[in-house]
């Protein structure tokens, strides 16, 4: 057996390990992800002195950013909730949109939102509204929820300024503006197909069970809630100020003695933070709570996420493993080898390095460097449709080792086998919507 088919068998063992310890021995996902993550490492030959190591690296690697992300945007999801913010924006939408077309302008709201910010802080801002459009409409949270989730990961993978978008097109030496053109063009039809039209069929075939712990049932009197214009500025101040700091490190001169400033500004934390302080001024002061209540609420925020991130913890875990063995480089290897048009190459590398090693970013990074020497060989091909294919294909295929899968399961309260049928499916149905309109439009520029 080469070594090649050894590593891949690995991957799939530990893969088909995690579903077995969830579905059959009803193990927590935590204690399965940490049990496989460990095995990954000793069947691909790590030396056992790295393994736990690797594992605590990517532990930290993604809480020590998400764990901060994920408790600025509860609070500020909670403060949207209990006000009757989420409400108000859920009721607009629903008379905006018809309350049969809600799951389209949900897609909507995560196509515009989903630009400046991450997956999960996209999905932690949205939650709220989610889960009150799906009370008022009695529709299936995974006709309202899949939409959102499916656009903003397509969002997050093809569409600069996201940091692995923005990177690979540096790497790719590509227009930064033509990506982002020919992104959006590409990435709409993907999120529609994947989102809503995908979300329709395959919330008749998904149940979910979302803890009551993180929103709450009861809906406020519409004399009571707050003006649709300070909850809309409220839930994206945080995209707003990301967005000008992109803008102005995209015009400002090199070196620039307020660069510092825009950058710790525009930092998802600190963006949040503002947003968080905001919101208790805008959404509670305003609405007549007190300090001892805005403490009481922020301090009933934690719990209930306490056990989601431990469980993105884990799967980021587990891809930093899968990072460390090697199986990646090996795999993208053996892929460059192939004779195939360059686009699809580059969609299939990111495709599949996304299902081995579950990040989307380093999905990209990695295709990029695996594409960028083969370049020269293809002169007629712009770079920028390349930076579009790499987008598509990191979209897909996202499962257990992807710390985005167990965000969305944790908070739709899905099983393991469900968030499998829906996520995994969605995303893949959208990487290939996305592969097949970069292939048409790559015939027009």
């Amino acid at each position: 057996m080469s070594s090649v088919t050894y590593l891949v068998l690995c991957l799939l063992v530990s893969i088909a390990l995690i579903i077995f310890l969830i579905m059959k021995t009803k193990l927590s996902a935590f204690i399965a992800l940490t049990v496989s993550g460990l095995t990954l490492g000793i069947l691909a030959g790590m030396p056992l002195d790295q393994i736990a190591v690797s594992f605590q690296k990517g532990m930290g690697n993604t809480l020590g950013f998400l764990a901060t992300v994920l408790g600025l945007g509860t609070i500020l999801g909670k403060m949207l909730e209990i006000s009757g913010g989420a409400q108000r924006l859920s009721k607009t939408l629903i008379g905006a949109f018809g309350e049969k077309r809600t799951h389209w302008a949900m897609m909507v709201v995560a196509f515009i939102c989903g630009i400046p910010v991450f997956l999960q802080v996209g999905l932690v801002l949205l939650m709220p509204v989610i889960f009150s459009v799906a009370r008022q409409t009695k529709m299936s949270l995974v006709k309202i929820g899949v939409p959102v989730a499916t656009t903003l990961t397509v969002v997050h993978c093809m569409v600069p300024p996201h940091p692995a978008a923005l990177a690979i097109v540096g790497i790719l030496k590509a227009d930064v503006g033509t990506v982002i053109m020919w992104s959006l063009i590409v990435g709409l039809p993907a999120a529609m197909i994947g989102g809503p039209i995908f979300g329709n069929i395959i919330s008749k075939y998904v149940k979910t069970n979302a803890s009551n712990e993180l929103f709450k049932d009861e809906l406020i009197p519409d004399e009571k809630l707050p003006k649709f214009g300070i909850t809309l500025f409220t839930i994206l101040l945080p995209m707003i100020i990301m967005v000008l700091k992109t803008i102005v490190e995209l015009i400002a001169p090199k070196n620039a003695p307020y660069a510092p400033f825009v950058s710790f500004v525009g930092n998802p934390i600190t963006a949040l933070l503002i947003s968080v302080i905001f919101s208790y001024f805008s959404l509670g002061f305003s609405r007549g709570l007190k300090k001892e209540d805005i403490l009481k609420l922020t301090d009933s925020c934690f719990g209930p996420v306490a056990g989601i991130l431990l469980v993105i913890g884990a799967g980021g875990a587990f891809n930093q493993v899968l990072q460390d063995s090697g199986i990646g480089k090996v795999l993208g290897t053996v892929l460059a080898n192939l004779n195939m048009n360059l686009i699809v190459l580059a969609w299939v590398v990111a495709l599949v390095m996304r299902a081995t090693v579950g990040s989307g970013t380093v999905a990209m990074m990695t295709a990029a460097g695996i594409i960028l020497p083969l370049l020269a060989n293809y002169p007629g091909v712009n770079p920028a449709i390349v930076c579009v294919a790499i987008g598509a294909g990191a979209i897909g295929l996202s499962h257990v080792n992807d710390s985005g899968f167990w965000t969305v399961k944790e908070f739709y309260g899905m099983t393991v086998q469900d968030a499998l049928k829906c996520y995994t499916t969605t995303t893949t149905i959208a990487s290939v919507v996305a592969l097949i309109g970069t292939l048409i439009l790559s015939n027009f520029v």
